[in-house]
């Protein structure tokens, strides 16, 4: 089963942007309700592409160098990044559907 990745503004380079993997990255923060409303979406995902796309998360109160390298200005902020380029971004809670159809544009 697969765990999510914690990701940090330390390890992001070497965890995202170098991964052979593509990846899901979810940039979010704990005071925020539709971040927690997508989470258990994102655990599914996880196991859904365990071992085809590494999916991890960012808390964005915790890391401010990366989000801000991505122009997050609003959570939860999926993105998507394919051999170390985002592919895609998806904003706010959606369904698992709308994620998980651009998680397969990607592949």
């Amino acid at each position: 089963m697969a765990d999510l990745l914690q990701v940090t503004d330390t390890n992001f380079e070497e965890e995202i942007l170098k991964s052979e993997m593509p990846a899901l990255v979810d940039f979010w923060a704990a005071w925020c309700g539709p971040c927690r409303a997508i989470a258990p979406i994102v655990e599914e995902l996880a196991k859904d592409y365990d071992g085809r796309v590494k999916v991890a998360k960012m808390n964005v109160d915790e890391n401010s160098k990366t989000p801000v390298k991505y122009g997050i200005r609003a959570i939860p902020t999926l993105i998507l990044f394919k051999s170390g380029a985002v592919v895609d971004q998806i904003t706010g809670a959606v369904s698992k559907t709308q994620i998980d159809n651009a998680i397969k544009k990607m592949l």
